[in-house]
């Protein structure tokens, strides 16, 4: 019998263990997780109105499930949208693995309803104008699970895993990783060697600095991958009515002028709300929720800009914090929010302007000011004309009025480097999901768990 660790109880490490035990696996599985088991998951924001930087953690980003847990809980249904993991093992693999996780999420209560399944005339005129602006409208089905849903889920997943004896060991903090002549032996947690025949690390999003620092400790292969650095973009419903009933979740790419970067909208959130999570250090970084039953007039998007640093830089996730710092240092350490109209006009935003339009933040305690003076020339460029790209396919979507909040950044630069097993430069340690850099998002991170499974039990 083996004795099998995965760092980290998001959906990478939680669907490992799920499809190990779902295939018979006898190994000992121990998951460690540094947040609360998800039953003890809660975010006193909806209590305090504001954030109160919970300690030692966030509880929307650390715990069993992840960040998953309170997102709002998006499954794309394409291996065209969340990573690059389809790159590492094949682009039909990947489709076969995402379509057998998507079987597994309905099996522990996934809404059976999937949006933008269906080649429509409002889809056909949304990708006509899409052309016309000089971006790509990329198909992809969406499987909302919403963010009290996706809690339940994830619940129940939690349940099945402890009652198949899978150890889940939370509040729990993992430090460093075990390695002798090129073979992981196991982790140190809390100040103690936890030995075991296989590691398999899978931190998110939050973690990925701390496996970039594990890379560099101990000589795990990686290189630099690519940061996204943007805002979150809040308008009214009535702005994205056709968008929203006719794909949920409009996924667009741009290169615009004058630097040519990818631009990329991510995460809409129809009816949704604008939410802060917090990484280490107090970071306070922007996202967005949507609900199943609760709605606001609102639809918020992520855009952001992708970064591919080269020869000499090779620290992009600390680039990315910096960015992020500065913006929370003009914002007293909340998130900045601005009027785009403002922007045009070369002026930050007044917290009494922001009661004088029609749209209302959903962020009730982000701070006006001005997100300009601390986003980088280039990338705030790049998102401003592919805002001004969007116009075209959404009419109204560069009005004055629009929102703009800030930081939005996704930690997942680093990209470990590894075969189409999964094989690391390391025997015995593997690195999955987001903090690997192979995937962005829930369904991809949790199809590779799946295939991290698979090979475990060949």
């Amino acid at each position: 019998m083996r004795k099998i660790l995965i760092v980290g109880a998001g959906p990478a490490g939680i669907f490992t263990a799920l499809e190990l035990i779902k295939k018979g696996s006898k190994d000992e599985i121990t998951i460690i997780e540094q947040g609360h088991l998800i039953e003890k998951r809660s975010c006193p924001k909806a209590k305090t109105k504001g954030c109160v930087h919970c300690k030692p953690y966030c509880q929307i980003t650390s715990g069993f499930s992840g960040a998953g847990a309170f997102s709002d809980g998006k499954l794309s249904l394409s291996r065209d949208v969340g990573g690059d993991f389809p790159s590492l093992i094949g682009e039909d693999l990947a489709q076969d693995y995402i379509d057998y996780t998507d079987t597994i999420y309905l099996e522990f209560g996934a809404d059976t309803h999937v949006e933008g399944a269906e080649e429509t005339e409002e889809i056909r005129e949304i990708r006509k104008n899409a052309t016309i602006a000089g971006l790509k409208l990329v198909d992809c089905p969406i499987r909302h699970l919403g963010t009290e849903k996706a809690h339940e889920l994830y619940y129940s997943i939690e349940k099945y895993l402890i009652e198949k004896g899978v150890k889940i060991l939370a509040d729990q903090t993992c430090t460093d990783v075990i390695v002798e002549d090129g073979e992981c032996k196991g982790v140190v947690v809390n100040g103690s060697e936890m030995l075991a025949d296989v590691v398999v690390i899978a931190t998110g999003r939050k973690g990925a600095d701390w496996l970039d620092e594990m890379c560099r400790v101990h000589g795990i292969g990686r290189e630099a991958g690519v940061v996204d650095i943007g805002v979150r973009v809040e308008v009214r419903n009535e702005i994205m009515e056709k968008v929203n009933r006719a794909l949920y979740e409009s996924k667009l790419i741009g290169y615009p002028k004058p630097f040519y970067n990818k631009v990329r909208t991510f995460c809409q959130n129809p009816g949704g709300f604008v939410a802060q999570e917090n990484y280490d250090n107090d970071l306070a970084v922007v996202n967005g929720h949507s609900y199943k039953d609760l709605k606001s007039n609102n639809t918020n998007l992520a855009i952001l800009c992708s970064h591919k640093f080269t020869y000499p830089f090779d620290d992009p996730i600390t680039y990315a914090k910096k960015v992020s710092e500065m913006v929370n240092m003009l914002g007293d350490g909340h998130i900045l929010v601005q009027r785009l109209g403002d922007i045009k006009a070369g002026k930050r935003t007044w917290q009494k302007e922001l009661a004088q339009t029609n749209l209302k933040p959903t962020l009730a305690d982000a701070v006006a000011g001005d997100i300009t003076a601390a986003i980088p020339y280039r990338t705030m460029t790049n998102i401003l004309n592919f805002i001004e790209q969007m116009d075209t396919v959404v009419p109204g979507f560069a009005s004055n009025e629009t929102l703009l909040y800030a930081p939005e950044v996704k930690f997942y630069s680093n990209r470990v480097k590894m075969d189409e097993n999964l094989n690391t430069n390391v025997k015995n340690l593997y690195c999955l999901g987001d903090a690997s850099g192979w995937t962005r998002g829930l369904m991809m991170a949790s199809a590779m768990g799946v295939y991290m499974a698979r090979q475990l039990l060949k």
